[in-house]
């Protein structure tokens, strides 16, 4: 598969009660971009990182990863090429320690044990977490879930890295630590997010969206220099880009 971009095209989402979540949705990423995907709650945005990997199908449109379509029938190759660390990390953490979470899929792949164990220390080294290995995964604070969970899913080696919400509940110091990680990484990367200073720290582009749409989409430093375009969104400029109260400077 090539992995050189992601397209998605008027797609279309109804919940099952006929609440409309995405409505026309158009963009495509490519390979390497760091794409942020910012609005209110009840944008759509959680809705359509779950249509980047086949977790939803859409109602109408399309998603296609490499030239291959996010079809039920695909989505054995469509996950292997697009790794989802969703919101909450507790949802991707099941397994009695950290060790066993992180093998989980490759040993669905039919990988020998030799080989899992390899890409599992590999896996856990990359997110500064080998010395979870062993650890069950309850008795962890949400920091070191959230690298766990990003683990397991580095571990399959996707061209595609797609994050909900990462930095949600972090204290400052594990969001600092996040974003650190997530710099040194080489993937194609989408994150949703309601942390604009996070976004702005790790994607050069930025999607907006409001009710299902995308009201707009280029490069961070003007989104987040657009003050009307946030506020009629509910959203804030980032601090970094705020002047200081008390001395008036940026």
């Amino acid at each position: 598969m090539s992995h050189h971009f992601l397209e998605v095209a008027d797609l279309r989402y109804t919940y099952p009660d006929g609440t409309p979540a995405l409505n026309g949705v158009t963009f495509t990423i490519t390979h390497g971009e760091s794409v942020a995907v910012v609005g209110a709650n009840g944008a759509g945005k959680s809705t359509l990182l779950r249509h980047l990997n086949g977790s939803s199908i859409p109602s109408s449109g399309s998603v296609n990863v490499g030239g291959v379509p996010v079809l039920k029938k695909n989505l054995h190759t469509i996950r292997k090429s697009v790794g989802m660390v969703f919101e909450d990390p507790d949802d991707q953490l099941f397994m009695p320690t950290v060790a066993d979470d992180v093998a989980f899929g490759p040993l669905n792949l039919g990988w020998t044990h030799a080989e899992v164990q390899e890409k599992v220390e590999a896996a856990l080294a990359s997110v500064g977490a080998l010395h979870l290995a062993d650890r069950p995964p309850y008795r962890l604070s949400t920091g070191e879930k959230r690298r766990a969970a990003i683990a397991t899913v580095l571990v399959m080696e996707p061209d595609i890295l797609v994050l909900d919400e990462p930095g949600s509940g972090l204290d400052p110091r594990s969001r600092r630590t996040l974003i650190e990680l997530l710099k040194g990484f080489a993937h194609t990367k989408i994150i949703a997010t309601h942390d604009l200073d996070m976004a702005a720290d790790l994607c050069e582009r930025t999607i907006v969206l409001a009710e299902g749409t995308i009201v707009a989409d280029g490069p961070t430093v003007d989104i987040f220099g657009d003050a009307p375009l946030l506020e009629a969104n509910g959203l804030e400029r980032p601090l970094s880009t705020q002047a200081c109260a008390v001395c008036g400077r940026g």
